[in-house]
């Protein structure tokens, strides 16, 4: 068993250890701060049982990816089982997102990227499965990766189970037919998740996409010149009024909202000492390849001009 309270470090050092315990203890990811806060509290607890390592988790709100990179230096190929025990799990994988709420379960693949934006302080029970394991439940379906599974049908039994689970001594008798029976039960609620990726007509988006997913799939992709409104409706299968009707009651409209975050972070990237970047190099980065329209938006936004930021 192990156990990472990350809490009990100077706060200056939890960030960074953070990384390096997350990729001990499940596979490799590379997690980003989306608080601008110093410390970082957040715990982890793992165990083994019968060839699955469990995991209990608490954390601050971050950005986890396990994208082309991480998924080329895994060790192993598995599945990640996740129970919602708190805050919410905005999922993209396969170009699709979701959000997964406090009760529901979702699973991922390690031998395919996926991305996790939780945007609140969350809690998650999360079950590393072998392949083989899974696959063998499976009969060679396929699972519905990336999808919030509720605790309805098959899912109430994978909702029931994982606590059970969580619970065992490693030593509990029959451990492997009870690893055998959660894997049957995540077998049949992830391969009969049907859930719509349909938009109508009326402007409303279909299940799991939210501003919220719309702000984390932009939040990562803030230097691609297909972050427009036509690349966003591509993206997530939704017509530009539904884009429009997410952002309605929001402060900003959604292009104003990524012409901000562009800037904001440029303007970071500017005030960094360590950065050898020009001035027109962050521009570019960050999806402005017009440098006059840049130093124009910049000063707008902030009062002065990309140069001055400089240190």
């Amino acid at each position: 068993m192990g156990v990472w309270d990350i809490a009990a470090l100077p706060e200056r050092e939890q960030f960074s250890y953070w990384h390096e315990v997350i990729c001990q203890a499940f596979v490799p990811l590379t997690p980003h701060r989306t608080l601008d806060e110093e410390g970082f509290a957040a715990k982890v607890e793992t165990r083994r049982l019968a060839g699955m390592n469990r995991a209990r988790l608490r954390s601050r709100p971050q950005r986890t990816d396990h994208g082309p990179r991480e998924v080329a230096r895994t060790d192993g190929a598995y599945y990640f089982v996740n129970l919602q025990l708190a805050g919410r799990c905005i999922t993209t994988v396969e170009g699709r997102t979701t959000i997964v709420r406090r009760g529901e379960i979702v699973v991922v693949d390690t031998a395919e990227p996926y991305f996790f934006h939780l945007d609140r302080p969350w809690q998650m029970l999360s079950f590393r499965v072998p392949h083989a394991a899974l696959d063998d439940a499976l009969r060679g379906r396929r699972p519905d990766l990336g999808r919030p599974v509720t605790a309805t049908g098959a899912g109430a039994a994978v909702r029931a189970l994982m606590p059970a689970l969580w619970s065992l001594d490693a030593a509990t008798p029959g451990a492997g037919e009870l690893v055998d029976s959660f894997a049957t039960a995540v077998a049949a609620a992830t391969s009969t998740t049907t859930t719509s990726t349909t938009t109508t007509s009326t402007g409303t988006a279909p299940p799991g996409v939210t501003r919220a997913a719309i702000l984390a799939h932009v939040e990562r992709h803030l230097g691609d010149r297909d972050l427009t409104v036509t690349g966003v409706c591509r993206r997530f299968a939704i017509s530009p009024r539904t884009l429009h009707n997410l952002f309605a009651d929001a402060d900003t409209s959604f292009a104003a909202t990524v012409r901000n975050l562009r800037l904001e972070r440029a303007a970071a990237a500017l005030a960094d000492p360590g950065t050898g970047a020009t001035v027109l190099e962050i521009a570019a980065a960050n999806g402005f390849d017009d440098p006059t329209a840049f130093s124009r938006a910049f000063r707008r936004r902030f009062g002065i001009s990309p140069r001055e930021v400089r240190p």
